[in-house]
């Protein structure tokens, strides 16, 4: 999968595009300098309705970053900033809730979905009915 990126889209379409391929996973973005591995407070976050434009801490003007399942999430982090300069946090879904997944960084895209699968379904299958929630 092929995240495109480009300045005069919304970090929404970003967004839609990756939770499309890991709807238990989402990405934010926030204005963080080049600082990684930190925290992202809230007051950095760099809201959806935003072009991508207003994310880059160094100016790119268009390009594609590859997706896998194996890729871990430090690489993706990475990558965006590595290739877009873009500050990334991935969140994993946990039933009604969306963690950081700072702790478990090292695992894939894949693993961090599945992980928020199993516990989203499970969390409904308990009797938490969240109807926007599909069971596989």
């Amino acid at each position: 999968m092929y995240l495109e990126i480009n300045g005069e889209r919304l970090i929404s379409d970003i967004q839609q595009d990756f939770g499309a391929v890991y709807p238990f996973l989402k990405i934010e973005f926030f204005r963080n300098g080049t600082i990684r591995r930190d925290r992202y407070p809230v007051n950095k976050l760099i809201p959806a309705t935003q072009p991508v434009k207003t994310a880059w801490h160094y100016k790119k003007d268009k390009g594609q970053l590859t997706l896998s399942d194996g890729m871990t999430v430090t690489d993706f982090e990475n990558a965006l900033m590595d290739q877009f300069g873009l500050s990334a946090q991935v969140f994993r879904r946990s039933g009604n809730i969306w963690l950081e997944t700072t702790i478990t960084d090292n695992w894939t895209l894949k693993q961090q979905n599945e992980h928020g699968r199993e516990i989203t379904v499970g969390h409904n299958r308990i009797g938490n009915k969240d109807p926007s929630i599909t069971d596989y």
